[in-house]
């Protein structure tokens, strides 16, 4: 969020000229200074339940902002379906008020509302089990294709029971053989039947409910999680389900269709054709780090996995060292060439510097990894609306990369960095609204407290040295006459626009409450490197011009002119633009070819704990 205007701007000394935001957050240049100030008297008053942590150059305990956290897991709720009147109308369902069914909250009502206004057995016809129900139990076998459980959805159907059919004749049986009948004229048979009925009618609301908005509700798994779950009408799929001619027809046709879910879908078929048949993986240490010169036994695995995950046409270029390689442990710089060959072929910066990144992409997921990943990735497709849209920018925190889609294509994309794992970037969807040129920065308060505040108390001119603007309560006031001991809740910092800003030229903004946006960084360096998990939580931009000249609708030679007037300026987009801040370890590039991430944020654990959750409850409600 932009910091209230100030009338006035602090002058930054000259040789102050050099620092930057990142200086100040990491304890650069004037750090020695500081730490020769005595510490100002006074009793720090905590704000609210926020944590506290000692600082060694502080003898008083400072208070902490603490970010959002993850939660433990609970399935939706649930409630046991009313059936007083089910059935009264139809003498086939004359025992449908007998059957008790516990279903999530809208199974439950939509149930209610299809039988209690006298609706038709769907699955039962003539006293017993019919086509139309062997077919719904027969696609459910089949919805892991689709990323789901079948046991969430799968029921037996009622057999007919002789041992029931017995035990309802008199104790003495007849001296000659009696012949049973078991049929569907049978109470307890028919009961079955209608606890059957009510039970698959539950499974198949379910299942569509699944399908447009996921298994799992995303804001149950961590403060990070930030979407408004999609409602979804189930009134009238019983009825459709009653009129369908094709019901696995139909029940298909409630899966996401978009060419992201189609690209995820096959892949996973893919894989599982693969599993078992997985040639033996080579194995390299996680904590693996090689640098030109040095010498390794782990090389030979090295050369083994570049061999086996490169491109035809490298192996072909580089022929001669894979058939001359004696398996020795020295890292020659023949050898170097050959890595950073395949670095630069997996997007990695080919410096020849082996470590995780290089390492993850030699060796790869295993197959059951990639098959878990493409299970979320299925999920958290649901969570989003069911078309992306003609126009929109999405990016992939994991990828570390911000892609832009017009007229449903992907035109560009370019590399991002994104929070680290302290400063958690958000999942989410919205609208690009703004391009801010020559930004202020306000700073966020959990920057203040949590970043700031030490080095405040032991130097209240600070701010003031590095050129960044105060108020209290407002009103504009110089750093060193704040008393950094009390609350900060009315306290606002911002740094004004300058080659220094923490915001680059320009930022994109998509307002929203937990106030993240896109924008330019004089951190450039940042780029360069494979794991650009790296942030406070906002996106940073490798070409932030392009994006903006992008979102605008206009030529970078119009963003180039806004920047250069040096003027602080927010210009609305013509059009608002979707924007998805997401979180996919696995997703599919602008040819359909499905990519695999490292899971930055330890994230896809939660979901899968989740599908667990969730199973668990479904199979001890109905």
């Amino acid at each position: 969020m932009l910091a209230a205007g100030l009338a006035f701007s602090v002058a930054m000394p000259s040789s102050a000229g050099a620092v930057t935001l990142l200086d100040l957050l990491r304890g650069g240049p004037g750090k020695q200074g500081a730490r020769e100030q005595q510490a100002l008297p006074g009793v720090v008053t905590g704000n609210g339940s926020s944590a506290r942590v000692t600082n060694d150059a502080d003898p008083e305990p400072l208070p902490r902002i603490a970010g959002p956290r993850y939660y433990t897991y609970k399935a939706d709720a649930t409630q046991t379906v009313k059936t007083t009147g089910f059935g009264q109308a139809d003498n086939e369902a004359r025992f449908l008020d007998n059957a008790k069914v516990t279903a999530p909250v809208d199974v439950a009502k939509a149930l209610e509302a299809y039988y209690g206004a006298g609706g038709k057995t769907l699955w039962v016809t003539n006293g017993e089990v019919n086509e139309k129900a062997n077919a719904v139990l027969e696609f459910f076998a089949g919805v892991s294709a689709s990323g789901l459980d079948p046991a969430d959805y799968i029921i037996s159907a009622p057999a007919s029971d002789v041992t029931a059919s017995i035990s309802e004749t008199p104790a003495t049986v007849p001296e000659e053989p009696v012949q049973q009948q078991v049929s569907g004229t049978n109470d307890a048979y028919q009961r079955a039947l209608m606890q059957f009925e009510l039970s698959l009618s539950a499974k198949v609301l379910t299942y569509v409910q699944d399908n447009m908005r996921g298994r799992v509700d995303p804001n149950k798994l961590s403060g990070y999680h930030d979407f408004k779950r999609k409602t979804v009408n189930l009134t009238p799929v019983l009825k459709l389900s009653r009129l369908s001619t094709d019901i696995t027809a139909y029940l298909r046709s409630r899966e996401p269709s978009n060419p992201e879910y189609l690209s995820l879908k096959a892949e996973l078929a893919a894989l599982r054709e693969q599993d078992g048949n997985e040639h033996e993986r080579i194995v390299l240490s996680d904590n693996l780090l090689l640098k030109p010169g040095n010498t390794n036994a782990e090389l030979a695995n090295v050369v083994k996995a570049i061999q086996h995950r490169s491109s035809e046409s490298l192996r072909q270029q580089h022929s001669e060292i894979f058939t001359t390689y004696q398996q020795t442990p020295e890292y020659t710089p023949e050898l170097v060439e050959l890595v950073k060959a395949f670095q630069g072929e997996h997007g990695l910066k080919a410096d020849g510097v082996i470590g995780r990144a290089t390492v993850r992409a030699m060796i790869g997921d295993s197959n059951e990894a990639k098959i878990n990943k493409v299970v979320v990735a299925m999920e958290q497709v649901r969570w989003l609306p069911a078309d992306l849209g003609q126009r929109y920018v999405f990016i992939n925190q994991p990828a570390f990369m911000a892609y832009y889609h017009n007229e449903g294509k992907e035109e560009f994309g370019m590399k991002v960095v994104v929070g680290s794992k302290a400063n958690q970037t958000y999942f989410f969807q919205d609208q690009i609204q703004t391009v801010e040129f020559n930004p202020y920065w306000g700073v966020p308060q959990s920057i203040i407290v949590n970043e700031m505040l030490p080095k405040l108390r032991n130097d209240p001119s600070y701010l003031d040295r590095l050129g960044y603007q105060v108020e209290v309560g407002g009103k504009p006031v110089s750093s060193s006459s704040v008393n950094w001991y009390g609350s900060t809740n009315a306290i606002a910092v911002r740094q004004p626009p300058s080659s220094d800003n923490a915001l680059g030229d320009l930022k994109i903004l998509f307002p929203n409450a937990h106030a993240i946006y896109m924008h330019d960084t004089p951190a450039k360096s940042f780029f360069s490197r494979d794991m650009r998990a790296l942030s406070h939580g906002c996106i940073r931009l490798v070409d932030p011009r392009r994006m903006a000249a992008a979102v605008m609708g206009v030529g970078i030679s119009e963003i180039d002119q806004q920047i250069a007037s040096g003027k602080n300026r927010a210009v609305q987009v013509p059009v608002k633009i979707p924007v998805y801040v997401s979180y996919f370890t696995a997703w599919p590039n602008k040819d359909g070819k499905v990519e695999f991430f490292d899971d930055v944020y330890d994230r896809d654990s939660y979901v899968m704990k989740a599908f667990g959750v969730t199973s668990k409850a479904r199979g001890s409600s109905v």
